[in-house]
Formats: C-alpha cells, sequence, structure tokens
C-alpha cells in the first residue's frame, strides 16, 4: 500500500495556533488519512520501500523533515528540505486565510467566494512547490500535497 497511515507532528516550541488554524490542522490529518497517495520510488536497481508508511514532520536546525517508517517503527526514509521555496507561499497563503477568516464574519457570501477561490489557488501553488521539492524523492497526488502543505504551514517558522 502506498500511503501514510499515521502522521505524527513534532510543533514543540511554536506559537499556539488560533482556532481556525487548529482546525484547518485538524481537517488536513484528517483527510490524510483519509485518503492520500504517497509512494517512494525506485533508486537504480533498489527496490522501492514498501507502504504503509508513517510519517513523522518537524523542523530540525532549521529545516523541514519528513521522517518516513514503516506500521513496525522501522525507518525507511528521511528528507530534509529547506523552507527557502516555501516562504513567500507560506506567507500568501497565512494571508489569504486571514482574509477569508474575517470576511467569513462580516462579508456576503459573494464576496467569501471570491476569497475563498483565492485561498484555493494559493493553496495549490504551495501544493505543486511540495511537489517539485519532493520530485525524486517520493511520489504524491495533488490532494496528498494540498494537505501537507496545510500541515507544512503550522510548522514553517514565524508563523
Amino acid at each position: 500500500m502506498s500511503r501514510i497511515t499515521r502522521i505524527d507532528i513534532d510543533d514543540q516550541g511554536f506559537a499556539a495556533l488560533t482556532p481556525e488554524i487548529e482546525q484547518e490542522r485538524k481537517v488536513a490529518i484528517y483527510d490524510l488519512l483519509e485518503d492520500n497517495s504517497f509512494a517512494l520510488p525506485s533508486k537504480g536497481d533498489i527496490a522501492a520501500p514498501a507502504g504503509p508508511f508513517a510519517m513523522g514532520l518537524a523542523v530540525r536546525e532549521g529545516r523541514l523533515v519528513f521522517d518516513l517508517r514503516s506500521e513496525s517503527d522501522e525507518p525507511v526514509a528521511a528528507f530534509h528540505l529547506s523552507f527557502g521555496p516555501f516562504r513567500q507561499v507560506v506567507k500568501d497563503y497565512f494571508q489569504i486565510c486571514k482574509s477569508y477568516f474575517e470576511a467569513v464574519k462580516r462579508l456576503p457570501p459573494s464576496q467569501i467566494e471570491a476569497i475563498d477561490m483565492a485561498r484555493r489557488g494559493i493553496h495549490n501553488e504551495g501544493a505543486r512547490v511540495l511537489q517539485e521539492r519532493l520530485e525524486g524523492k517520493a511520489e504524491l497526488d495533488i490532494d496528498t500535497a494540498r494537505r501537507l502543505f496545510t500541515l507544512i504551514c503550522v510548522l514553517t517558522p514565524g508563523t
């Protein structure tokens, strides 16, 4: 099975999340575990490690760390990614989320819908950046990348 069946997020030391962002995180985890596609590619003559996988997400030494393990907790792979390529899209995503959460409280549905469309566009861009950064390391579909991008936002320094 090429999928993630458990996700552990190490967010120790980060500021408390707003209720809205905490809800998005919970939904992303739930949706990710319900439906995802995540596989590791073969490396030359070496067969790809089989899933399912338990994934740990953390920030260590200023880098985003994906720690993949088998369901029996044996190490399978680890990826360390720079935050650099994510910074602008994460910043844009948090700004549009803030606008969206404020709009829901006071604007008519047509304006809320326009802001939500922009939010989804930025979210898709973040997912594409993640897919690009994981190219050759992992294979994931756009929905899995979107859900992981949401979780990355929570771990991004300065959020």
